[in-house]
């Protein structure tokens, strides 16, 4: 979700590895282990759940989690938790808090931080809005008093305890000699309250028996400070939990004797038990958090024309794509934008194309074709993964969440196995696996996306005429892409393919790592393919498949795939599961005297209908039709005092739909949006609020079919696979290019020393593939004043908002200590892509 500012969206998104967590302390009693999970939270908002690991004190979880962030945060968090005999959440172990400013730090690192205790003191986020005035009062005794006015206006973002919240604010006034405090009433069911209450405390007042006046004095004044609280009203008899706070010293007030500012909440002062941070464990995470500032689609056209002219480059090695996979550190940084802004506008076939045959052309060996990781493979397994994601999921998760399902034992090594276990048995288990995959890879062609069709049967004829000797290169060339880089890795592991949520236990992934070896072995239509195996207990099994119609499979599957053009994928008819999930709905009923209460459902949503079940796997309840879907839009908290809610409009009525965090309501609107944004009857207005108590709540129409009231949501393209944002791609490409331009600079270097010598390349410029200097200089010229113009722009903008950054504002509310240098040091920075 991109946040506007001035015409310029800004864009967070966050990958995180996380990967093992170590020495964290047993558990009290006899069985001292523990079962143990992570979860990331935004601030504490929790966006994603590790699977457990059971019975250890060093957990690894190997798990991946990207998600672009809805919302504002000041904390990425993780908290370990610890699940008792029950069944139940026992206890958070402890967490790691990384301030939003401080993610740069961690960049792509693996990184092990410490645990750190968890107390209800320490568990604060939102801000608050007060305003502060001193004003004199005179009694009817005519002596004057001072007074101050607090006013208690709103807050946001406060936290949520035990699936509510409803605040109220403690207000008192603090000195060296009193402390009287206030209550605002409580506010239900919402964590952005509007309070509007103003309180009174007398400040000063005269001597008691005395008849001189007492003066104000500033230091008086100095020595006193407010004091609010927010706290969650509870009904439990522990009593109210404590939500975050803020201490205001009165010296603020100045001279005006007025003050109106944002506050963030901060924990309570002194609060909770010490704990040692050793005894806690530590957690090793890598963290790539990424904030793109995307300026108006204008500021890009340089750039972005230097980078789609690169499939007509001649050479292809001095176009603009290739120079930036030459610069970049690892050719993936290059590859992912590069793929997702070729295949935006069209050009990713012409393009890779291009630069795969100007490799093939490179390589001597047609044994060592696309051996290496050069930008050529990265480019094709980042469109594999982009175009061919619901390819996988309609040929490879059936039978995944078989094998994850069943745990049977797969074992083939003596020397692992348990003594429980029958070898010939496990054989047996793993041939009927291996046979089924085998089976369901080769029977897919048709299924093939066109893309990756078109991309293949360029790959075919590049190598065929390269390597003309070799009648086999034609297909290694198709199958080290689509067995190798494509169906054996999401076989191995999964979980990042988004054919499981998370890594599979021990014993599975050790069947999955059997499985995956097997096919990839029996794609690579090797020669001596027993050979290609180390273990000798692998040549054996691989003996099971060593048999023509296995090669003759795999070689009709790969023509089929390398054909261009030949099948239409629109006619294709299988439903393709896009996404599941749980989620709470509300009752569709029209009971005029029943309360329309909140139902968890499992909700699944394919290419042809969104239905809901009561559970997973059991029939639908209810079933949309997509074409049924006339918009998809958030639904206004205030509607039902509920978070992340969205609804899903139809011919008749709304199902309203609330998801478990914003995250996951990001992804379903943005999922159901694309799947149905064709529909000829979409709506261009619709109703923000719900239809209660007679009205709609948000333009207090009667009739529950009057037209919507906002304009819809428009804009997202058609595609399910594949939305893309080519400004922001640009924008990451131009990022990119600031972070290598020394390297840039040595590139133009070396390509006036080949120029000039016309000879061997001098050894610091060795690296780079420059095939016509002139033309590389040509190109490398206007990719640095393109860059330079955009540097400008940024620079400019930078500026503008550092001057315009007001410390107590909504957006940059006071009580973040390191937020001023936070502000100075972005402002001084040449790119603003972290």
């Amino acid at each position: 979700m991109a946040v506007e500012e001035e015409g310029l969206r800004v864009f967070q998104s966050v990958k995180i590895k996380i990967g093992e967590a170590k020495n964290i302390p047993p558990y009290p009693g006899p069985n001292r282990m523990r079962d143990c999970y992570c979860t990331v939270n935004l601030d504490q908002e929790e966006v994603f759940r590790t699977k457990i690991v059971e019975k250890s004190l060093c957990p690894f979880y190997g798990e991946d989690f990207y998600c672009e962030i809805p919302r504002s945060f000041r904390h990425l968090s993780f908290y370990i938790f610890d699940r008792d005999v029950f069944r139940r959440d026992s206890s958070i172990v402890g967490k790691v808090a990384v301030k939003k400013e401080d993610l740069q730090k961690y960049h792509g690192k693996d990184t092990w931080f410490q645990l750190q205790p968890v107390s209800a003191d320490s568990e604060v986020q939102g801000k608050v809005h007060l305003e502060l005035r001193l004003s004199e009062v005179i009694t009817d005794s005519g002596v004057v008093n001072h007074k101050l006015a607090t006013r208690v206006l709103e807050c946001q973002g406060l936290p949520i305890v035990n699936g509510q919240c409803d605040p109220y604010a403690a207000v008192s006034l603090l000195g060296p000699s009193r402390s009287e405090a206030k209550k605002t009433k409580v506010k239900r069911k919402t964590n952005n309250p509007q309070f509007e209450e103003t309180f009174y405390f007398e400040v000063t007042r005269p001597l008691s028996y005395t008849k001189r006046q007492f003066d104000v004095e500033e230091e008086d004044v100095d020595k006193l400070a407010l004091r609010v609280d927010l706290w969650n009203a509870s009904n439990l008899k522990f009593g109210d939990e404590f939500l975050g706070g803020v201490r205001v010293p009165l010296r603020v007030l100045g001279q005006a004797g007025v003050h109106d500012a944002w506050y963030f909440l901060l924990p309570r002062e002194n609060g909770g038990k010490s704990v040692k941070v050793e005894d806690l464990g530590s957690l090793r995470l890598n963290i790539v958090y990424t904030e793109d500032h995307v300026f108006p689609s204008e500021h890009y056209t340089p750039l972005r024309d230097l980078l789609l002219q690169s499939a007509n480059a001649e050479p292809v090695s001095a176009s603009t794509a290739h120079i930036l996979g030459e610069v970049c550190r690892e050719k993936q940084e290059a590859a992912i934008p590069l793929v997702r802004l070729f295949l935006h506008y069209g050009k990713i076939v012409p393009f890779i194309s291009a630069i795969a045959h100007a490799e093939i052309n490179r390589t001597q060996d047609p044994n060592t074709i696309f051996r290496g990781n050069s930008l050529t493979s990265k480019c094709i397994d980042e469109t594999m993964k982009l175009a061919g994601m619901h390819y996988l999921q309609v040929t490879l998760k059936p039978i995944i969440d078989e094998i994850c399902t069943e745990h049977k034992s797969c074992e083939i090594d003596p020397v692992k196995l348990k003594e429980s276990e029958n070898l010939e048995t496990n054989r047996e288990n793993l041939r009927q696996y291996v046979d089924r995959i085998f089976n369901v890879i080769t029977t897919s062609g048709v299924r093939c996306p066109t893309v990756m069709c078109d991309i293949f049967f360029s790959l075919r004829e590049s190598a065929a005429t390269r390597f003309q000797v070799d009648q086999d290169v034609r297909y290694t060339a198709v199958s080290s892409f689509i067995f190798l880089r494509f169906f054996a890795p999401a076989i191995l592991s999964p979980n990042l393919f988004h054919l499981r949520p998370h890594h599979p236990d021990p014993a599975t992934s050790r069947t999955l790592t059997l499985i995956s070896k097997t096919i990839q072995t029996l794609g690579s239509l090797a020669k001596s393919k027993s050979a290609n195996f180390k273990e000798s207990y692998m040549a054996a099994f691989y003996d099971y498949f060593n048999e023509q119609k296995y090669a003759d499979a795999v070689k009709n599957f790969l023509d089929l795939i390398s054909t261009s053009g030949k099948w239409d994928q629109k006619s294709i008819e299988t439903p393709i599961m896009l996404k599941e999930g749980f989620m709470i709905k509300r009752a569709q009923g029209r009971n005029r005297f029943g309360i329309k209460n909140f139902k968890k459902r499992w909700f699944r949503l394919t290419n042809h209908e969104f239905t809901y079940h009561k559970t997973k796997g059991e029939g639908a309840l209810c079933s949309i039709p997509i074409e049924n879907i006339l918009a998809v839009e958030r639904l206004e908290e205030e509607s039902f005092k509920m978070k992340n809610m969205f609804q899903v409009i139809q011919p008749e009525r709304a199902l309203y739909i609330q998801a478990n965090n914003c995250v996951e309501a990001r992804d379903w609107i943005d999922i159901l949006t694309k799947v149905s944004q064709c529909n000829r009857k979409r709506l261009s207005t619709y109703h923000p609020s719900a239809y209660l108590n007679g009205h709609w709540l948000c333009c207090k129409l009667s009739a529950d079919t009057a037209p919507g009231c906002t304009p819809c949501t428009g804009g997202l393209p058609a595609n399910i696979q594949l939305d893309v944002d080519g400004d922001r791609e640009t924008e990451r490409i131009y990022s990119l290019f600031c972070t290598y331009m020394t390297k840039l600079i040595k590139m133009q270097e070396a390509c006036g020393s080949k120029s000039v010598y016309d000879g061997p390349e001098q050894e610091e410029y060795s690296t780079f593939v420059i095939d016509d200097p002139q033309e590389t200089y040509k190109t490398l010229k206007q990719i640095i004043s393109a860059v330079q113009t955009l540097e400008q722009q940024h620079t400019k903008y930078k500026r503008d908002k550092f001057k315009k950054t007001k410390i107590g504002s909504q957006e940059h509310p006071i009580g973040d200590k390191s937020f001023q240098c936070y502000i100075r040091q972005q402002s001084e920075n040449t790119t603003y892509s972290i």
